[in-house]
């Protein structure tokens, strides 16, 4: 029994908490959840394609799935990794922390990267056929 299915909904519960931190005006949160929500998934579709994924790389991730996947959504997830440590760790920066680093702009556009990520992933689960 794959667990692939289980990946994917918590996901998508990733990308419901990024809106919340985003909210919350916790904005280093939301890109990190988006990263998170994004890596969830692709590794989602991985298990659902029957095989292993390693590594917290987006993009690595996504190329080495064995179907297409568009350059876009790559390109997309690449965005994504760049939030992998730099969101969660003060010496990331020569001063301040995440939270001064981080704002509005950059939660929403992660918001939306990631959401591409998922819709990508959705809809290669659903096809028949695959996995």
């Amino acid at each position: 029994m794959t667990r692939a299915r289980d990946r994917f909904r918590q996901a998508e519960n990733d990308l419901d908490l990024t809106r919340l931190a985003r909210e919350a005006g916790r904005h280093e949160w939301a890109c990190f959840a988006a990263q998170q929500g994004a890596e969830k998934a692709v590794k989602a579709l991985h298990l659902h394609l029957g095989q292993e994924a390693w590594g917290h790389t987006v993009a690595k991730l996504l190329k080495e799935l064995p179907i297409e996947v568009p350059g876009q959504l790559i390109e997309e997830a690449k965005f994504l990794d760049a939030y992998y440590v730099p969101t969660r760790y003060p010496d990331a920066f020569a001063e301040g922390t995440p939270a001064e680093h981080y704002g509005p702009l950059q939660s929403e556009e992660a918001i939306r990267h990631a959401g591409a990520v998922l819709d990508f992933v959705r809809a290669q689960m659903a096809e028949p056929g695959r996995g």
